[in-house]
Formats: structure tokens, sequence, C-alpha cells
């Protein structure tokens, strides 16, 4: 969401009767459902918008219509709260969602693994249960906060288990270089995975490497391939990450990319497997590039610099 200059901020201040007593609850849902973050007792922020100004008209709206009051207006913080702050407000609201659907999606898989029939018909209804609630987090994570990746991360691979990627087999075991000039897909706001896979296509795979970014949902033009997406030619298999899969995928194995694929998947997947030294370290690099850059190429780029001097260590020193 672009950022108006000026006034960042809409805020709603209301003030609710104690009767009815469902109307505090049925408001307190919209808001939650709008994405508002409380920054006091009965006053809510919202990133400015025509949406979201309308978004806070329509509970205006309802409250007053249930006998209460309330006010709406634009403000910007010159003292006590910061932007920095009220957006850490949202992002841990986000990041605490991305966290309980992760737990969830985890449990799915192990549901997925047991393969069962009447198990995979169940898997594949809660698995399109998850995807829309990830939808719905998504629709109000207005500044990208962390917890994304790994949700996205375990629903790609339990769909990799119920069904391969279409073109797998078409795409399976190239030469790195085989492929040249290609345009490749992923969506936006990229994070860790997507930003190490986009470094290793351009840096090992495709040196032509152009990349387009898209919102979920969106189509791939002929000709183009897609990585770290829904239905993706490379994408999450089994319990691989996409840079692993891309790893094998390409037949490339070079010690110092296994290695970056193994802290790569234990940040994006949040298992554990492989507890390398370097990952916590990493995790938060790329976390401060993500809160350094909203563009992606920004992201790619500085990720790219952070990624290159990692495969040099790893390569001098042989991990």
């Amino acid at each position: 969401m672009s950022q108006p200059t000026g006034n960042r901020w809409l805020v709603l201040i209301h003030q609710i009767p104690p009767h009815p007593s469902y109307l505090r609850a049925k408001i307190g849902r919209r808001l939650s459902a709008l994405g508002a973050a409380p920054v006091k007792n009965s006053v809510y922020v919202l990133p400015r918008s025509d949406e979201a100004l309308e978004d806070f008209q329509w509970v205006r709206r309802e409250i007053v219509g249930g006998g209460g009051d309330a006010s709406v207006c634009e403000a910007r913080f010159v003292e006590g709260l910061s932007d920095a702050s009220v957006e850490a407000l949202f992002n841990m609201a986000r990041e605490e969602a991305y966290g309980i659907l992760a737990k969830e999606a985890r449990s799915l898989q192990a549901s997925a693994r047991r393969g069962k029939r009447p198990a995979r018909e169940q898997v594949e209804a809660a698995l399109a249960r998850l995807r829309k609630r990830l939808a719905e987090v998504v629709a109000i994570d207005f500044f990208g906060a962390n917890g994304r990746d790994a949700v996205e991360g375990v629903l790609a691979a339990i769909e990799s288990q119920l069904r391969p990627a279409p073109l797998a087999a078409q795409t399976a075991r190239k030469a790195p270089g085989e492929l040249r000039g290609r345009t490749w897909v992923t969506r936006t706001g990229v994070h860790l995975d997507r930003i190490a896979s986009a470094w290793l296509i351009r840096r090992f795979i495709d040196l032509e490497a152009r990349f387009r970014f898209v919102r979920s949902g969106d189509e791939a033009a002929p000709g183009e391939l897609r990585f770290d997406m829904f239905e993706a030619e490379f994408t999450h298999e089994g319990e691989l990450c996409t840079f692993e899969v891309l790893l094998q995928r390409f037949g490339i194995e070079d010690e110092a990319l296994v290695r970056i694929g193994e802290i790569v998947h234990d940040i994006d997947l949040k298992d554990g497997r492989f507890k390398h030294p370097e990952t916590s370290g990493l995790d938060h690099l790329i976390a401060g590039i993500a809160m350094r850059h909203k563009d992606d190429e920004g992201r790619l780029r500085d990720g790219a610099a952070a990624l290159e001097a990692l495969y040099e260590y790893f390569r001098r020193k042989r991990p």
C-alpha cells in the first residue's frame, strides 16, 4: 500500500454504550477484520487510504446506529507514538496471525504425510480453508510483517505432496546456464526464500534473468517461469524450500550453496532441521533489508550482496 504524504493515518475514536452488550463485540470483530490497530482504549488506527476511510465510515455508522458515538479523523503522530511504533503494532498483530496459521499448517502437513484416501480429501479441504485465512491476513498486512513466507512454504509443501507442480517433469535436471534471459515471476513483498532463490537464479542458473513481481493469484505470461508461489514451476516440494528445489532440479552440488540452502530452509520453514550457527544472523539481516526497502528490487539488490558475501565465506571455509 503506497503511503500518502502528510497525515499518514486515519483514526477512529468511539464510545459504545454498555447496552446492547453484543454491539461492543460486533464492533471489535469488525475492526479486527479490517486490521485496525488499537493505540488507546477505544482509539483505532489504519493507514490512510480511500478504502480505509470508507471502512471506518461504515464502522462509525454502525456505532452511531447502536446508540454510541464515534469520530473519524486524519492524523500524524508528533509526540509519544511514532510512525515506526504504530507500524510495529500492525506487524505484531499480523506476525501473531501468521504464527497461528503456520502452526496449523504444520499440523496439517503431518496429516498429509499419512497419505490415506479419506485423509487426503480432508487435507485438501483444510488446505483450502488455510489458504482463505492466509489471504485474509495478507489483505491487512499493510507493512510486510514477518511470518507470511513460513506459512506459504508449508502450504506449498502440502500442495506439492498432494499434486506435484504440472511442469516439474519438463523442467527437471536442466543444466545451469541452459536457460538464458527468461523472465522469472514471483510474489511481491519478497523475503528470504524468494530473495535467495532470485540470487541463485541470476548467479548460477540464468545469468540474464529478469524478475517480475505479482500479487497472489496473478498469472504469468507465456514463456515466463514462476518460483516460490502457488503452482509455480519451481516452488516448495515435499519438505524442501524453493532454494533447495532449485539446487536439486538443476543438479547444483556446490557445498557452499547447499549450506546456504540449509540455512534458508530453517528460516523459511522454521523446523530447526539443520541448526547452523549462521541462521539467526541471516534471518535478522534479511529482516532488516525488508524493513529498509519496501520495493522488491531493493530487497533483491541488498539481499544478493549479503548472500554473495556468505557464499564467498562458505566457499573458502569449506563447511
